[in-house]
């Protein structure tokens, strides 16, 4: 444990109001954060460095429940460090999401009956910056409400002017290295967005199509091909076959002709196919189709495109003009009226990609792209996590990792939108290419012109943990910052982002990695472990449950469920459970001040505390341990379990009720707890400070009258413990819990008094008798005392007197009738499970169920005999 970071006042007399009302509390206190400047990093500070880049937002987007969970588990972090005296920088910023953001400017223009094409494109970038001043970023409310307490000073946007001039930077540098090019390839293209798409931008999902087979060539020469997209067959250039199979090996070398056209094509052997699957025949359009255009560059096969970037055919013939799926069943028709059609198999269910922004079906097209070559910038990226200069958390993720930038294929960067990052290369007019850097004029004169296309959204955002630090300028921020010390982020991203952010600040940051640690969190769920989607009707807005339940509510239960790389349920019982015990702290807090809780002058020396004080300090700097030794494990949901456990059951349920007689008793005893109370609380504010902001700031507040919880200094563990007073309390605790199942096995009211003779003789309880009574409403024994019941407990004796409070002998009738009840179902369960015949058909969980049953029969039967024992004879 620590001093505060202030100098402690004493608590301020005015009570805290009886109820704790988040919406009055959260707005007020984090303006008052932000306006104190908390949350701002100085690159002078002499203070080590603590920096997380935030995953930048859409600024199109709003607050999901995803952002949530993630922001709270960033913001745990960063409150910490700042509290352990870190200079910490939580980076803020978004990113422009070329394709979402042109598509929302573009329905904007069309509900005036324009297209961006009406306004050219540089009226239509500045709508668009228009739009972004005034409608985008919305989140950034958002973030606030939650409680990010990140440098607003710092914000940046990935089209600012810095972060343009870096993304201009590092392509000049890959450009001049060779590292980018431009060539022909198959890219994801989207008919309706009218762009080359990421991986990341095509959702997958099952479709209802259909599989065709049909018969290419004629006589000996005949061989039948399968597919789901009949209207490809226009363009395709070759049959393929395994060289080994004996099916085919005399077709090899050989001409085919091609159904509904005027063309023959080769029948070629590659090992790309397989001759298990299907006929062991493949179509090969090098044109759609990314294998495809691999076995055409093995063969050197023309690439005949029969589409245009509509999905419209182009190729002649009375399908031209027709769209794809139209030309689908058209030429279906065409192939079954000249006796084509082998097979057609409808519905077929197959997996097919649609663009993640309007959904439209995705079509692979050859296309003049811009591209990044990854291998040598991906090699250092894997071995950057070998060579162990950056962490994977959890470690089993390596694996994938690995398994992506061992196998990463070259990037497409170049997109066919206006808005975004424009290619920096100049086309002259008797072919030249000038590629031309942030300081370096572009080319004047007739006929020199600059490529129409804007980078890929990754490429800019792949920059990030740098670029919004300063660079390529060499600054103070970028020298003080960099690299960052973790990055919290979504396994599902750990492919395109952050392998991307890998090999660029490799690359550009001369060999340093961008972050030391990647901490990897699982995706947010429902509460039954379902997949939060629109079509499902389970999306949760977070700020409606922030509105009925407060802001520290929603982040206690998503940092609760947040094991390291594994989904996290959460549904609204789970958030409203979190709200009580917002209240829970709120509540005891306020009876502790109302009780004189204190944190003025040290502490006073444990030979004048008793055994319960000795037991909580203990404890408490136990779980200081605990809860440290946790965060550097990113283990938010044990952390937060552990906090939950000792604030609520150890030092409000436990700590706090056994103190009640000291303090009403008075005395130094009752100076004493006073002072060790609020000392439990002080503490305990603090450690639950990260993650519950809002309550903890105001309450820590009123208790020590510091500045500011969020900068107080975090609790360290004095090394205090206590084990005598801690087995002592174990065994109050155990007579408590014993005697309190007792009376409700006995059907007594929790107020209830019972008449108890205690015998203490020896026992460390005996200095908590007026605890235990008070606790279990045990009055003293009278004269007429009859002892009805006796409990030994952990070498305790507890009497009671039961007569004139139970009917002994309905009693007695009621649980012999329950343990008939138990003995039955224990013998048809023992039945079951000697049935061999009965084992041997029965389903391994029907089993698992019975012996269940049985496990639960024997505790009740052994319960029940308990209590019987316990009964007084009639």
């Amino acid at each position: 444990m620590t001093e505060n970071s202030q100098q402690p006042q004493p608590a301020p007399t005015t009570e805290l109001p009886t109820q704790y009302a988040p919406a009055e509390v959260e707005g007020k206190l984090y303006e008052r954060w932000v306006e104190r400047g908390y949350f701002e990093a100085d690159a002078k500070s002499e203070k080590p460095p603590y920096t997380v880049v935030i995953p930048p937002p859409n600024v199109t987007g709003s607050l999901h429940l995803g952002h949530a969970f993630e922001h709270t588990l960033i913001d745990a972090l960063t409150r910490r460090k700042r509290m352990q005296g870190y200079e910490t920088l939580w980076q803020p910023g978004m990113d422009h999401a070329g394709i979402a953001t042109q598509n929302v400017v573009e329905r904007e223009l069309a509900k005036e009956g324009k297209s961006r094409h009406d306004l050219g494109r540089e009226a239509f970038v500045e709508r668009v910056w228009q739009w972004k001043a005034e409608s985008g970023g919305q989140i950034s409310g958002q973030m606030r409400r939650l409680g990010d307490a990140v440098a607003w000073s710092r914000e940046r946007f990935t089209m600012d002017e810095g972060l343009s001039q870096a993304v201009q930077t590092i392509f000049k540098r890959l450009y001049d290295d060779e590292l980018i090019y431009r060539a022909e390839r198959i890219i994801n293209w989207c008919p309706r967005c009218l762009t080359a798409i990421s991986d990341i931008e095509v959702e997958y999902q099952d479709d209802d199509g259909e599989l065709v087979s049909m018969k290419y060539g004629d006589g000996d020469d005949t061989i039948v091909v399968a597919t789901t997209r009949a209207e490809t067959m226009l363009g395709d250039t070759a049959v393929a076959v395994h060289p080994e199979d004996e099916r085919y090996k005399h077709l090899i070398g050989k001409q085919v002709k091609l159904p509904l056209t005027d063309r023959s094509i080769p029948v070629v052997a590659d090992e790309h196919v397989d001759p298990e699957f299907g006929t062991g025949a493949v179509k090969v359009t090098p044109a759609h189709d990314p294998n495809d255009f691999e076995i055409g560059q093995r063969h050197d096969l023309p690439a005949i495109a029969v589409m245009d970037e509509h999905a419209v055919i182009t190729a002649h013939g009375p399908f031209q003009g027709l769209d794809r799926l139209e030309a689908r069943s058209a030429i279906v028709a065409a192939l079954r009226a000249e006796g084509r059609i082998v097979a057609e198999k409808r519905p077929y269910v197959h997996s097919v990609g649609h663009c993640s922004r309007c959904k439209t079906t995705i079509e692979p097209r050859l296309s003049m792209q811009w591209w990044v070559k990854v291998g040598p910038l991906a090699k250092a990226a894997g071995d950057a996590v070998r060579d162990g200069k950056v962490k994977i958390h959890p470690q089993e993720m390596e694996k994938r990792y690995f398994d992506w930038v061992d196998n990463l294929h070259d990037w497409c960067i170049s997109r066919q939108l206006w808005w975004g990052h424009r290619i920096p290369v100049w086309y002259g007019p008797n072919g030249e290419v000038v590629c031309v850097g942030p300081d370096e004029e572009a080319p004047a004169g007739e006929g020199w012109t600059q490529d129409n296309d804007v980078l890929d959204t990754w490429f800019s955002s792949g920059l990030w943990p740098f670029s919004t630090l300063g660079w390529p300028e060499r600054t103070e921020s970028l020298a003080k910052f960099y690299p960052n010390s973790v990055l919290v982020t979504g396994y599902d991203i750990l492919f395109f982002w952050v392998a991307r952010m890998m090999m660029f600040g490799l690359y550009a940051m001369d060999g340093t990695p961008p972050f030391h640690t990647i901490a990897l969190h699982g995706m947010v769920r429902d509460q039954n472990g379902k997949k939060m989607s629109k079509s499902f009707g389970n999306v949760v807005n977070p700020l409606d449950w922030m509105d009925k339940y407060g802001s520290d509510a929603l982040r206690f239960t998503l940092a609760r469920g947040a094991n390291p790389g594994v989904d996290v349920p959460i549904g609204e019982d789970w958030v409203q459970g979190s709200r009580n015990f917002a209240n829970k702290i709120w509540n005891a807090t306020r009876f502790a001040l109302m009780n004189g809780a204190t944190v003025e002058g040290p502490l006073p020396d444990a030979s004048r505390m008793s055994s319960t004080d000795r037991w909580i300090l203990s404890r408490l700097n136990s779980v200081v341990a605990e809860v440290d030794a946790y965060y550097e494990d990113y283990q938010f949901a044990k952390l937060s379990d552990a906090l939950f456990h000792f604030a609520w059951d150890e030092v409000f349920d436990w700590y706090v009720e056994l103190s009640k007689t000291t303090f009403q008793a008075g005395g130094e005893a009752a100076e004493v707890s006073k002072r060790v109370l609020g000392e439990v609380l002080d503490v305990t504010l603090r450690l639950l400070h990260p993650v519950v902001p809002f309550v903890t700031e105001t309450l820590w507040t009123t208790l020590t009258g510091g500045e500011s919880v969020v900068i107080a200094e975090w609790p360290a563990d004095s090394g205090f413990r206590d084990a005598d007073a801690e087995r002592e309390i174990e065994t109050v605790q155990s007579v408590i819990t014993e005697v309190r199942r007792f009376r409700a096995d006995q059907g007594l009211q929790p107020g209830q008094r019972v008449p108890a003779r205690l015998t203490l003789v020896g026992s460390p309880l005996a200095a908590h008798e007026a605890a235990v009574r008070q606790l279990l409403r045990l009055q003293p024994e009278g004269d007429a005392f009859q002892a009805t019941a006796t409990l030994p407990v952990a070498g305790v004796e507890v009497a009671l007197d039961l007569s004139g409070v139970i009917d002994f002998a309905a009693e007695r009738k009621r649980l012999a009738k329950d343990l008939a009840a138990a003995e039955k179902e224990k013998a048809q369960a023992n039945a079951k499970l000697g049935n061999e015949a009965f084992l041997a058909k029965a389903p391994d969980n029907v089993v698992d169920k019975i012996r269940g049953r049985l496990t639960k029969a024997d505790e009740d039967i052994t319960r029940i005999q308990s209590q019987l024992e316990k009964l007084p004879q009639a």
